[in-house]
């Protein structure tokens, strides 16, 4: 199961409270205050896992809860802190911080017509990062701490602090250098296989990638350039049909798209058409996206009429950078290899 955004619930460990406690023993029948402080609650902490590659934990239990922090105790003694909660995700997690207060007041909210604010507290993407998503609680003060010339039997202590708690909404942004797009069955998924290491499923029949793919290339001088596929776009995509408009969002830290395009019309598509449709679901989906650098995989050459369809799409797309390819015979991979390369590669690899 591949689990790219989700919604929890975590709560901090409140702070423990300080105690009153007096200094008792024989031969010391006014030994003045003693009582400790309380022990801080846990935090809640995410850490930055290249090996997790997405949030399918959270799926089966989406709740975080730290351990409160234990009162203090007589003889000055501090109470033991709360054991602090560490949960590990994908680099490219971005972290939402919800205004309701319960999951069950986020899901109501998000069914209604005015939807919920989300506010963004975090993009995780360094691996190791860290980020305290629920600080712990601070433990209270104990009566020792009040004692004075004049009072030297304080009753005065304080409470623990609660931990901080909210619902969050976490989104998975695959981090990538190329993001291809294109129709289902455009030969992505073969392309991606043929550049790079990855093994995604490829079959004859559209959709048959259900989730986002990320290989790597590897190139000369130890240049390498990752490369993300998110399955087939539809039109309408934009408006959240089909499955293209669930993972739109891998791409959205990409340096350049590559526009996988079927110029054999193998599916029975006028290649010229399903540019036009996919730079404008794009450019719906997020009009930044659509100012990402761009190029276009003119795919599926070896099949008969691609050629003539090649002509036709250059007179309609004169300016645009076209790199012709067979994905499945490996030709023309060399000059896609050189570009991804020169400019992402080497660029960006410095």
């Amino acid at each position: 199961m591949f689990v790219d955004h989700i919604r929890i619930f975590a709560k901090a460990g409140d702070g423990g409270n300080g105690a009153v406690s007096f200094r008792r023993e024989k031969f010391v029948p006014r030994g003045g205050p003693d009582g400790g402080d309380g022990g801080n609650g846990g935090d809640i902490v995410l850490i930055v896992d290249p090996s997790t590659d997405n949030l399918r934990q959270f799926f089966y239990d989406p709740k975080l809860i730290a351990q409160d922090g234990k009162p203090g105790g007589g003889v000055r003694k501090t109470g033991k802190g709360g054991k602090k909660v560490t949960a590990r995700v994908p680099p490219g997690t971005v972290v939402y911080r919800s205004t309701a207060a319960t999951v069950m007041e986020a899901v109501e909210a998000e069914r209604s017509e005015e939807g919920i604010d989300l506010d963004p507290v975090a993009d995780l993407t360094e691996n190791g990062q860290e980020f305290i998503l629920c600080a712990g609680g601070i433990g209270g003060k104990g009566n020792w701490n009040f004692r004075t010339s004049t009072n030297q039997a304080p009753q005065e202590h304080t409470l623990g602090t609660p931990g901080d708690q909210a619902v969050f909404y976490l989104e998975l942004r695959r981090i990538a250098d190329a993001g291809l797009v294109g129709f289902p069955n455009a030969g992505k998924s073969t392309l991606l296989g043929k550049l790079s290491a990855a093994k995604p499923k490829v079959a004859a029949y559209p959709f048959t990638t259900l989730q986002p793919m990320v290989g790597v290339a590897e190139f000369g001088g130890f240049r390498r350039c990752t490369i993300a596929d998110i399955p087939g776009l539809i039109e309408g995509a934009h408006e959240n049909r089909g499955l293209g408009h669930e993972f739109l969002r891998h791409i959205t830290r990409c340096r350049v798209l590559l526009f996988v395009v079927d110029m054999g019309g193998t599916e029975g598509r006028d290649p010229v058409s399903d540019i036009e449709i996919l730079r404008k679901e794009i450019k719906e989906y997020d009009a930044e996206l659509a100012r990402f650098p761009w190029i276009v995989v003119a795919n599926k050459m070896d099949v008969e009429g691609a050629a003539e369809n090649l002509e036709i799409f250059k007179q309609r797309f004169p300016k645009v950078e076209i790199i012709p390819i067979s994905a499945e015979l490996e030709e023309g991979l060399d000059n896609l290899k050189q570009y991804l390369d020169n400019e992402v590669a080497y660029k960006y690899n410095k």
